[in-house]
């Protein structure tokens, strides 16, 4: 309740900045969670790349990691492409 009367003290626009600074947290939170998540999906593809060789081939790692071989795949195919992208990086680099 003291939240409610607290809100009707507030103006307008007091209400709607705490309302936006609210949403904007939210959205910090979610970027936030989102990049960890994305480092995280990136080790896992490097990793995946690497059981890749050392089972010697998809199938193989596929059992071994008891994973099926879509989700190796699109694993691997992250981590094709992050090296694509550190290699563009790179090359940016270089020429600068």
């Amino acid at each position: 309740m003291s939240v409610q009367s607290f809100d009707k003290n507030l103006s307008r626009k007091q209400r709607l900045q705490e309302k936006q600074r609210r949403q904007l947290a939210v959205v910090d939170t979610v970027d936030k969670a989102e990049a960890k998540v994305r480092k995280a999906e990136i080790e896992l593809a490097v990793a995946v790349t690497e059981a890749v060789q050392v089972f010697g081939d998809e199938q193989s790692a596929s059992e071994g990691l008891d994973m099926p071989v879509e989700a190796l795949r699109r694993f691997l195919g992250m981590a094709q492409d992050e090296a694509s992208r550190a290699g563009n990086v790179a090359e940016a680099a270089d020429a600068s």
